[in-house]
């Protein structure tokens, strides 16, 4: 991938603020269970939860090429601090932004850009993962309002959300198209959140259900129209998973990373690993499934910028960065040896944090369902 001059300026800045403000303290967050709002802040004001989303709403207008670039490089040092970023740059201001009226963009989406609010995307349910068809959260329209009942699991900033988007049936014996999605407010009467969740990896993410009972949402928070709620969800996943692909992307590296080190620092039988024929094997696999990687990512991003359909590119894209991630991260951690399996060094939890790649987001087989339909159609 060769930069232009505004990306690799774009890139170094982001790489300096990952060094700086996400690294020293990535740790820390992790056995807090939470992201700082100092933080949130932060990636608000430099525009990193928001660079897709047009100047007129508060976000950076930049182009897809710098969303892969900041959610590679804040996630080589911090895969939760990553989920926080794509939560708000894709699953929450693309569904606005796309199907929103002007109304909700200046109450929601400007607020996202901000920093003054925190969204979250409510489409998982408990009987309801790969499955994401299979939604039983109702919605019925009563006068001026929509009655929300129903459970959201696994959803992301739950605990500290403003508002979330939710995708809920509208239409029973429709399928798919019987879905609505909308815009529900966090503090509307019988809203609440479930336990947070204990997590293996990206423990610094905040994560539990979303519970709705009788919730009285008002009709005007309809997002798009009545039936295209699956479509908006499909459409949100697809550029959503452009960046969680970066996010793998940044895991895989920064795994790389620390192997590289370790490999030049550590001595066995009176030389480093480094020296070692097998290890430098073992480092040139990586490297190369890195940079495959990276290439078909940025490609992608690349196409989508120009307008182009991506459904079957950026399914491969999710699905190549996530077990590339988690093959890396096994290898580095391998090299790292005993000391790979304590905390004292970041490897074990880049090596946590790699395994939700293939799970979140639709996972590593739904994706390869998405790639052979868009071939055998």
């Amino acid at each position: 991938m060769i930069f232009k001059k505004e990306h690799l300026l774009l890139q170094k800045a982001v790489r300096k603020f990952a060094e700086e403000e996400v690294l020293p303290y990535a740790a820390e967050r992790e056995k807090e269970g939470a992201i700082s709002r100092d933080l949130m802040e932060k990636l608000a004001r430099y525009k990193y939860t928001s660079p897709i989303v047009p100047k007129e709403y508060g976000g950076a207008g930049a182009d897809y090429t710098s969303y892969v670039i900041i959610m590679e490089e804040i996630s080589k040092k911090c895969a939760s601090t990553g989920t926080f970023t794509t939560a708000a740059a894709s699953l929450v201001s693309s569904p606005l932004l796309n199907f929103g009226t002007e109304e909700q963009k200046q109450k929601y989406l400007t607020r996202i850009t901000s920093g003054e609010a925190i969204g979250a995307f409510g489409l998982t349910e408990p009987g309801a993962g790969s499955d994401a068809g299979g939604q039983t959260t109702t919605a019925v329209l009563d006068g001026d309002s929509y009655i929300l009942n129903g459970r959201k699991t696994f959803i992301t900033n739950a605990p500290i959300a403003d508002f979330a988007i939710v995708i809920a049936v509208t239409e029973r014996g429709k399928g798919v198209k019987g879905t609505s999605a909308f815009i529900v407010d966090m503090n509307l009467e019988g809203v609440s959140c479930g336990a947070h969740e204990d997590k293996m990896g990206i423990r610094a993410t905040e994560t539990s259900d979303l519970i709705f009972e009788n919730v009285r949402v008002p009709k005007e928070n309809i997002l798009g129209k009545e039936g295209q709620g699956f479509k908006i969800a499909m459409h949100t996943l697809d550029t959503g998973r452009i960046g969680v692909a970066a996010q793998a992307l940044g895991v895989a590296q920064g795994a790389m990373d620390e192997a590289v080190k370790y490999s030049k620092e550590r001595v066995q039988f009176g030389k480093s690993l480094s020296k070692f024929q097998d290890i430098q094997f073992k480092l040139a696999n990586m490297e190369t499934k890195i940079c495959a990687v990276r290439a078909l990512l940025y490609k992608t991003a690349e196409m989508k910028e120009a307008g182009m359909s991506i459904s079957k590119e950026s399914a491969m894209c999710k699905y190549m960065a996530a077990e590339v991630a988690n093959e890396v991260a096994y290898d580095a951690l391998q090299i790292h040896g005993g000391y790979g399996f304590i905390k004292d060094y970041p490897i074990e939890r880049i090596y946590r944090d790699a395994r939700i790649m293939s799970i979140y987001e639709g996972t590593s087989q739904v994706q390869q369902m998405v790639i052979a339909g868009s071939l055998l159609k």
